[in-house]
């Protein structure tokens, strides 16, 4: 790929704009021609894996094409027209895929929902995208449906994934099996009419976007936005068919919907549903994927984990360990800047590899990884530091459910951590006169659904995309995310102050676990802290503190003193309007079912200063820490 890097001109663009090489535009393509063609070329390959009584199963594309076909003319039976919307509420599983696929090959339109979504946001999302069809997994996310059906008479049909003897099935309802009994009354020829009439433009999905604040919106992608992105990035990422992706991020999040099933469809790969979050460790010794898409959640968990052991060991090898990460970096670290090592560090690297880093890799992701992938949200350059220093390749990219996803990603070949890499072929991106990121290309979704209004903020006439990130591109076109456009402190003396950076320090203590910062409107800047509470205790124990729950141990003062420390430890080079003046320790992880958290583990700050409003208070009203 070529690509330019340019002088911008006029008032609404930036000093430097990264220009995609026009011709590498991928040509235009529709969601059943690719898998299609994958179909036809890989039929005796395993496409997807599941678990089911202790054992993995295989499906074959030629068998993914037929469950694929009949579940199409079945849908077709019911009536599902060109357009029309079928909302899909499930875990990732064969059946999420047949689904999807077989929805937008007769021209219809997916609108998937997180499993772990409320009854009251299964409705909202349901009602929003006009959905005429919902399509669940088991009889937990039935009972979702079944609550809310009442107020959504727009919906004509409930079909369940699960089998139910037919006797149970509540009336309404429909199982997977019958929808797919219904094909015999349509004909293979009608299919593939309706298959050929899909075109690029046509709409494919309405995702909508968790949010850290109010309703969630629907971006309305097409065909030719998840296709030209999954083209683009596949190739540069070298996905091929002998890769095995294994899929645990939600299925409705566009990072996993691109990432665990587009790519691999793409390209002939296979792909293996982790049976859950909580097993995902396990089933990456089972099937041992050479491909992992995540957010940088699951990649903290792997250093904090490993860490923890390696604390646990005598003094003696806690230090070899530590020796072994460090020619581990320097080792790998030449190679990210295209060096070769030197020869002292090339054998002390054989070495250590060969007695603590190769079996450690092996016993955390089966052996047969090429890289990790990371997206969703910032990675810790200290994490990702961690994880090469292993001799694992983790590959940061960006983009939003807007742009279907991928807007920029670092090459197995081109890699710099503390970026994002370079711009994938086909899309452009500049930095507006305040920082923010604008993008634009064929993977720019049409708009929010029904929300004219919201989407001539997001797209402006000229047809860049505001991200609402704060960036920077590098002489070489890696670009670099800085914040959030939206969580800018605003400090009563008017000085801005980007916390995200910030957070990224502190988390980078074993003792924190979360961190969020305040003070906007405020004279300084205040932060609310969730320690890592395994760690916080083996400290207590260390210094004598026996027995505390974690109320009492967010009073005491020898704590407080600790993380204060550690706050002026990790933050030398703050300015002086940037430090954290107070703090306070809360004595519970955030989470989902409190509302503090989206699906796919963001922090909500609103919802944080709502829930902790007396706390922040006290922080504003009070005295430096």
């Amino acid at each position: 790929m070529s690509a330019t890097l340019e002088s911008g001109a006029g008032p609404r663009t930036a000093p430097l704009r990264y220009v995609g090489d026009p011709a590498a535009r991928p040509p235009e393509l529709t969601v059943p021609q690719m898998f299609h063609h994958t179909a036809h070329h890989f039929q005796h390959k395993t496409a997807l894996m599941h678990k089911d009584g202790g054992t993995w199963i295989p499906t074959t594309y030629h068998e993914l094409e037929q469950k694929v076909q009949t579940f199409a003319r079945g849908l077709i039976e019911l009536g599902v027209a060109h357009g029309a919307t079928v909302a899909l509420l499930s875990e990732n599983r064969p059946e999420w895929a047949i689904t999807d696929l077989a929805v937008l090959a007769i021209g219809a339109v997916n609108a998937p929902l997180y499993p772990t979504l409320p009854p009251a946001q299964v409705e909202y999302i349901v009602s929003d995208s006009e959905a005429r069809v919902l399509v669940v997994s088991s009889e937990k996310q039935l009972a979702k449906a079944l609550e809310v059906r009442g107020r959504l008479p727009q919906i004509e049909h409930i079909i369940l994934m699960d089998s139910m003897p037919e006797l149970e099935v509540p009336a309404g309802v429909r199982t997977f099996e019958q929808i797919s009994g219904l094909a015999a009354r349509r004909s293979t020829e009608e299919l593939e009419h309706r298959s050929h009439a899909v075109q690029p433009s046509d709409v494919a999905s309405i995702i909508y976007t968790s949010g850290t604040t109010g309703n969630p919106k629907g971006a309305v992608l097409t065909h030719d936005n998840f296709m030209s992105n999954a083209q683009a990035a596949a190739e540069v990422c070298r996905i091929s068919s002998t890769d095995l992706f294994l899929s645990f991020l939600p299925l409705s999040h566009v990072f996993e919907r691109m990432a665990g099933h587009y790519f691999p469809l793409l390209m002939g790969a296979t792909i293996a549903y982790a049976e859950s979050i909580f097993a995902v460790s396990s089933n990456m010794a089972e099937v041992k994927p050479t491909i992992m898409a995540s957010v940088p959640r699951l990649y903290e968990s792997i250093e904090s984990r490993i860490r923890d052991g390696v604390a646990r060991r005598p003094p003696a090898d806690r230090a070899k360990f530590e020796r072994a990460l460090e020619i581990g970096w320097k080792y790998h670290s030449a190679r990210i800047a295209n060096r070769r090592p030197d020869p002292i560090t090339a054998i002390l690297y054989a070495i250590a590899d060969a007695r603590a880093l190769q079996p450690l890799r092996e016993r955390i992701t089966g052996g047969q990884l090429r890289y990790f992938i990371s997206g969703g949200a910032p990675l810790p350059v200290a994490t990702a530091k961690f994880i090469t220093s292993l001799g694992l390749n983790i590959l940061e990219g960006y983009g939003l459910t807007e742009t279907a996803p991928v807007i920029c990603v670092n090459r197995p070949t081109q890699r710099r951590l503390g970026t994002v890499g370079p711009v994938v072929p086909g899309v452009e991106v500049q930095i507006a006169d305040d920082g923010e990121i604008l993008s634009r290309g064929p993977h720019i979704m049409q708009g929010y659904y029904k929300q004219p209004e919201a989407t001539a903020q997001a797209i402006d006439e000229e047809g860049w995309f505001h991200t609402g990130d704060i960036g920077e591109l590098d002489a070489d076109g890696l670009l670099k995310i800085t914040d959030r456009k939206k969580d800018l402190l605003v400090l009563a003396n008017g000085k801005n102050v980007a916390p995200q950076p910030i957070e990224a320090v502190l988390k980078s203590s074993p003792s924190i676990s979360a961190v969020v910062l305040f003070g906007d409107r405020q004279p300084n800047v205040v932060a609310l802290i969730v320690p890592d509470f395994d760690h916080l205790k083996r400290w207590a124990r260390e210094q004598g503190i026996e027995g505390r729950e974690p109320e009492e141990l967010a009073q005491d003062s020898k704590v407080r003193r600790f993380y204060k420390e550690e706050i002026e430890r990790l933050t030398p080079h703050l300015a002086d309007f940037e430090k954290i003046r107070r703090f306070a320790l809360l004595t519970r992880e955030f989470s989902q079912d409190e509302g503090e958290l989206t699906p796919t583990l963001k922090i909500k700050r609103r919802v944080v200063a709502e829930k902790h409003a007396s706390v922040l208070q006290t922080l504003y009203g009070g005295r430096d820490s």
